[in-house]
């Protein structure tokens, strides 16, 4: 088992669908029996 530091931020977590390509990257990583530290950024505005 190894720990993997994830970081996300900008325009990986700017809207829902990115949100859950991230999601999905969390998950394969804790699938593969790893223990995940995952950091946040800030996301990226959104003018919508």
């Amino acid at each position: 088992m190894d720990i993997v530091v994830q970081k996300f931020g900008g325009s990986s977590v700017a809207d829902k669908d990115k949100l859950y390509e991230v999601c999905k990257h969390i998950i394969k990583e804790v699938e593969k029996q790893n223990k995940v530290v995952v950091v946040v950024s800030a996301q990226r505005k959104n003018n919508r």
